[in-house]
């Protein structure tokens, strides 16, 4: 894990510097509160660690396909 010591306003760029994924920021910090703002393309999910929790017991495995043995003697149409 990569800790970074930021203040309020500063940011933390995510992938290539020239062309990053994404950018987080610390948008306020008021006591022990931190807020931190996320700029990321949209079909990127980003979500608190609770719900992507709650995401990942409520997801049914998805099953991407099976293999079924082909019946012998069974020509493709030709």
């Amino acid at each position: 894990m990569l800790v970074i010591t930021r203040r309020e306003g500063e940011e933390v760029v995510i992938g290539d510097p020239k062309n990053p994924d994404g950018v987080v920021r610390i948008a306020s910090i008021k006591g022990d509160r931190v807020r931190i703002a996320f700029d990321f393309p949209r079909e990127v999910e980003v979500h608190r660690r609770e719900v992507a929790e709650q995401i990942v017991e409520q997801r049914p495995e998805t099953v991407v396909g099976s293999i079924r043995p082909t019946k012998t003697g069974t020509t493709n149409g030709r």
